[in-house]
């Protein structure tokens, strides 16, 4: 236990903020940044194929449903090398180990949002779909007026523990010297040498505590939701879209 305080005593910089600012910022400030832009980036893509994949139009929703499958089937680290290797061939010119990494996450997590998003959708009552189309509004507008501000809001306690995965996605960033949090434990179990042990033991324990906090709040947020829906059980499309003249 010791030997884990001294690591702190003397390393706690480089693990929070690598070697800024007379250096690269890192450690658990770029494992934050990725997990929040990667997630940020990843949501609007992810709503597209969400509405892709409830369309009822083939020409959307067949492509949708190819990408969420794909990148759902293939493991992070595939990814995260086939940006690393296509990206610069596709346009020209190298790009850096951070770059890589978030387009990966973006990608990646939005095929994973997308299916916590349609979870959503597809939960809501059918009938505020078809009231909606009743009282002539199209289907984009029941989409974005009546159902997305209802499933989106249903949804937020998952879309907090998939930002829980994501920031532990992010670890794979060390394989292409992304300057992480787990990068920057490396880097001081290099200088160290005969302290692997705590060293990595700190490295979980920063992950759980984290990770932890975030998990707390998504049940906490689930808790609310549930206990708005049980106060309020008669789901009103009225509170979530504008009355529509006859």
């Amino acid at each position: 236990m010791n030997d884990i305080f001294d690591i702190i005593r003397d390393n706690w910089m480089l693990l929070l903020v690598g070697q800024y600012p007379h250096g690269p910022l890192g450690g658990l400030a770029i494992t934050l940044l990725l997990s929040v832009l990667g997630l940020l980036l990843a949501f609007p893509v992810s709503l597209l194929l969400a509405l892709g994949r409830v369309s009822p139009l083939r020409v959307f929703r067949v492509p949708a449903t190819v990408i969420v499958y794909l990148a759902r089937g293939v493991p992070l680290v595939m990814f995260i090398f086939w940006v690393y290797f296509f990206v610069p061939i596709l346009i020209g010119r190298t790009v850096s180990g951070f770059t890589t990494m978030l387009i990966t996450l973006v990608i990646y997590e939005a095929a994973y949002l997308a299916e916590v998003i349609r979870a959503g959708i597809e939960g809501l009552p059918r009938g505020q779909i078809e009231a909606s189309r009743a009282l002539g509004m199209s289907y984009l507008q029941t989409m974005f007026k009546v159902v997305l501000p209802q499933a989106l809001y249903n949804m937020l306690p998952a879309m907090i523990s998939q930002f829980v995965s994501n920031i532990k996605e992010t670890s794979l960033g060390y394989v292409i010297s992304v300057n992480e949090l787990t990068f920057a434990a490396n880097q001081i179990n290099s200088m160290l040498l005969t302290k692997p042990f705590p060293v990595f033991i700190l490295l979980a324990l920063m992950y759980f505590v984290l990770c932890f906090m975030l998990t707390r709040m998504a049940r906490v947020l689930e808790k609310r939701i549930a206990a708005k829906r049980a106060a309020n059980p008669v789901n009103s499309a009225a509170q979530a879209a504008p009355p529509v003249a006859a």
